[in-house]
């Protein structure tokens, strides 16, 4: 009988190596965030920050969304994500589970699973921002929501400003189903037109697709973002399919906030 935990093993070494030796290219602390920058989130966007959190750092992205797809809505937060700041340029992160709770129709309902994952922000020429993130999700929650079994993942996210005020993002992600052939692997690209509104504020565009050996699906959407001090963010979003294999619509809000200083640093702040 075939045992289906080694690849994830495998692809969960080989997400490791990848990560160890992006470690080794030369980083140059300066142009990665510090305790005076204000705060940058993973959310609401599906493509995630190309900068990591400061170090000795503390931030926690919260969110909840209301999702249509194929007649049948749910609800689930808190979407809570924690990255913690180990290293300059480097971070630690932890996706807990969320609750999907199915409102009408045949979505099932349930847990999420525990995504573990570390982060390191690369030195790019060009005006280019770009960090490489390997990551794992254990089998914690229910299986009709997260799929069966371990699932690693690398990922890499990027951004360029292209004018002032404005930048484009993109992201580009591989996951691995050891246990779901239909699902291995999946690519997901990614890319997000951003505008800047002040100091405090931006708006985003944003084109997401999945890519496996099924019929992908893909998704546009929209939101913003308000950063109502420097280490605090509300944040929403919303979105639509492009095609029937995708979800109908979404709209989701989320607060999000940095705790700096810590392990016993002289700079601790409060959000």
């Amino acid at each position: 009988m075939p045992n289906k935990s080694k690849p994830a093993l495998q692809l969960l070494l080989f997400s490791a190596a990848l990560l160890a030796f992006s470690s080794r290219a030369p980083c140059n602390a300066d142009e990665c965030p510090t305790a005076t920058d204000e705060i940058a989130t993973d959310r609401p966007d599906v493509t995630n920050s190309s900068l990591v959190v400061p170090l000795a750092s503390l931030q926690a992205e919260n969110g909840f969304d209301m999702t249509s797809r194929h007649g049948s809505n749910s609800f689930d937060g808190s979407n809570t994500r924690l990255r913690l700041g180990i290293a300059h340029c480097t971070e630690f992160v932890m996706d807990l589970p969320n609750y999907v709770d199915s409102l009408r129709g045949s979505e099932p309902s349930g847990f999420s699973n525990i995504v573990v994952s570390f982060k390191r922000q690369l030195p790019v020429p060009f005006g280019f921002d770009l960090s490489a993130t390997a990551g794992l999700g254990f089998p914690s929650g229910s299986s009709k929501i997260s799929g069966k079994g371990s699932q690693p993942y690398i990922q890499f996210p990027w951004s360029h400003s292209i004018a002032e005020g404005w930048g484009v993002n993109g992201m580009f992600t591989v996951t691995w189903f050891p246990s779901m052939s239909t699902r291995n692997p999946t690519f997901e690209p990614t890319l997000s037109l951003e505008r800047e509104f002040g100091a405090f504020a931006d708006l985003f565009m944003e084109y997401v697709g999945d890519y496996d050996h099924q019929r992908p699906s893909q998704l546009l959407d929209g939101g913003g973002a308000w950063r109502i001090t420097r280490r605090q963010q509300l944040d929403f979003d919303a979105g639509f399919g492009l095609n029937s294999s995708s979800t109908d619509y979404l709209f989701g809000f989320g607060y999000s906030f940095r705790l700096d200083g810590l392990f016993g640093g002289s700079n601790a702040s409060s959000p």
